[in-house]
């Protein structure tokens, strides 16, 4: 049969091979085997073990270190078939002294839970930090008569700094440690050694938005005075009325506190040092400014 020129007659959709309707065509990365689905994959499994690797402590020092400094843990995992030494001995000791489970892994397993970390065959497994909300710090100076003191750190990503500030506000009469959820140092087990166990009796908040939880702070009745660096209308910490309710505001040593949040600040404060001398490490200006927070308020008799 010869086909004619011109077009071909179609089969109206009614052919052997007539199409179905399966809905709207989904986006690339919900594809089975396409490309962009195995990417979207890989991602959420590497955001998976990240997470897990958060809550781990891996390598045969920093693990002893951790045991030592009471970091909060649930159990050891050691590799299968790993050759002792002194450092692993140490944490099985101390593990077993504070009754945690000691678990034997595969290296496989351990490398999984670590994302890959260097262990050497030493994983500890770390508690969840459990942080409170804003409100729960003065709620909890309130309870027990006190005027509230609260240290709010704005772009500290340093786990050392974190634990060196709730170590200072701890030993000058503060209730609690306020940082933003997002671009902030996190109770890490870093965090913990550098309190050196007071993070264990002083809580750690975390607030979506700083700014708003800082406004709703003042109007609770605290104030709120920023530590600055080099202002020239800010308040020298010695004329800061430091007996009153009051939050502590500190930013990263480069950049300071941010503008937005410094809109909130009633009040912005200096510390005094000497000409020529290089502006302070943000955990040691928080402490210097506690300091003599707390000889206000001793002097006053509220400490």
């Amino acid at each position: 049969m010869t086909r004619k020129k011109g077009p071909a007659v179609g089969t109206g959709g009614h052919g052997k091979r007539r199409l179905q309707g399966r809905g709207p065509t989904p986006r690339a990365e919900n594809r089975p085997g396409h490309p962009a689905e195995r990417r979207a994959a890989a991602t959420r499994a590497s955001n998976a073990a990240r997470t897990e690797a958060d809550d781990t402590v891996a390598g045969r020092n920093a693990v002893v270190e951790a045991l030592q400094a009471d970091v909060p843990a649930t159990s050891l995992l050691v590799a299968a078939g790993l050759e002792f030494d002194k450092r692993i001995a140490e944490a099985l000791r101390l593990a077993r002294g504070r009754g945690l489970p000691v678990h034997e892994r595969a290296r496989a397993e351990l490398d999984r839970v670590t994302d890959g970390a260097t262990h050497q065959g030493l994983v500890l497994a770390v508690t969840p930090y459990d942080y409170l909300e804003p409100d729960d710090l003065v709620a909890r100076a309130t309870e027990v008569g006190d005027e509230p003191l609260i240290v709010a750190l704005d772009g500290v990503t340093d786990p050392h700094n974190l634990g060196a500030i709730i170590r200072s506000a701890a030993a000058f009469g503060g209730h609690g440690v306020l940082v933003p959820v997002r671009r902030s140092a996190r109770m890490t087990p870093g965090a913990w050694k550098s309190s050196a166990g007071t993070a264990a009796r002083l809580p750690v908040a975390r607030a979506t938005n700083l700014r708003r939880a800082l406004d709703k702070y003042a109007d609770a009745g605290l104030t709120v005075a920023g530590l600055v660096s080099g202002a020239e209308r800010a308040t020298d910490l010695t004329e800061l009325d430091g007996v009153g309710p009051l939050v502590v505001v500190a930013g990263a040593e480069r950049t300071g506190i941010s503008r937005l949040v410094r809109e909130s600040c009633d009040v912005e404060v200096s510390i005094g040092v000497a000409t020529g001398a290089e502006s302070l490490n943000v955990s040691v200006a928080v402490g210097v400014a506690l300091y003599a927070i707390a000889a206000q308020r001793r002097a006053a008799g509220r400490l």
